[in-house]
């Protein structure tokens, strides 16, 4: 019976405390974690929000990837939450090829393709039989190539929204295309005669933009080329700690470090 009496009064106490533990936890503010792909070369962009959002108890962890062929799929497969390095039209592109519902959140920024040489200051100075390396990924091979077509280089077919090179209608130098993946145009400068280059591949490379020997133009018409923070579905939307990311991102201080680490090349979306 003593024995009895001694466990109720340890039960007792014990109870209390465990409630206020319990009550504790429950006043506590919940900490979440997202998972966000993004490409290395914004890895000092996306560290800065990181840090930002850990104030408001949002712990961001980077997945940093190299090429444009795994975002979305560590998207689709739930290995990220998140993705932040594709533009609308790749979106647009890789949701057709695959089946995939992905969908955009917020706008990042815009950043125009430009064309690199180590050997001629203009594309004029292109010669007969000359090689030009473009990006072979159907929305970005397509905007390389117009940007030729912008400079007099050559002419494509008319109504053709994503040209390849299969769609040069004129081509006066005859010159020869080597279509490669992005991540590896900036790499092909030694040994073609000018390359184009995506923005953020660029930067990666360390190229110079005011050293690009052209720029694409950036007009009322360039809303697909706008990058975006990405989720897996329409549902995502709605997903709080999402938009406040997109709302950390989308700041003075993200626009002030696109500046500095993007040399003055890119253009804040959301501005």
């Amino acid at each position: 019976m003593k024995l009895w009496k001694k466990l109720v009064a340890a039960a007792a106490v014990a109870l209390p405390v465990f409630a206020l533990a319990a009550c504790g936890n429950s006043s506590a503010p919940k900490s979440s974690t997202v998972k966000i792909g993004i490409m290395s070369n914004d890895r000092e962009i996306w560290q800065d929000i990181q840090k930002r959002l850990k104030k408001q108890n949002v712990n961001i962890k980077l997945v940093e990837f190299t090429d444009y062929n795994t975002p979305n799929k560590a998207l689709e497969d739930g290995d990220i939450q998140l993705n932040s390095f594709q533009h609308y039209d790749f979106l647009n592109s890789w949701n057709k090829k695959h089946g995939d519902k992905i969908v955009a959140v917020g706008e990042t920024y815009i950043g125009p393709i430009r064309a690199y040489s180590n050997k001629i200051k203009s594309l004029k100075e292109l010669k007969k039989g000359d090689t030009v390396s473009v990006p072979n990924d159907a929305t970005n091979e397509g905007r390389a190539l117009q940007l030729l077509e912008q400079q007099g280089i050559i002419k494509l077919k008319a109504g053709v929204s994503q040209p390849t090179t299969r769609d040069i209608a004129e081509n006066k130098l005859d010159l020869k295309f080597t279509e490669l993946d992005a991540a590896q145009t900036a790499r092909s400068l030694n040994d073609v005669a000018a390359a184009v280059v995506n923005n953020d591949i660029a930067a990666a490379a360390k190229l110079t933009p005011s050293k690009a020997i052209a720029v694409e133009k950036i007009d009322k018409n360039s809303h697909p080329w706008i990058n975006i923070i990405a989720a897996k579905s329409a549902k995502d939307k709605q997903n709080k700690t999402y938009k406040k990311i997109v709302k950390a991102y989308q700041t003075d201080q993200t626009a002030k470090l696109l500046k500095k680490y993007y040399k003055g090349s890119t253009v804040p979306a959301w501005k």
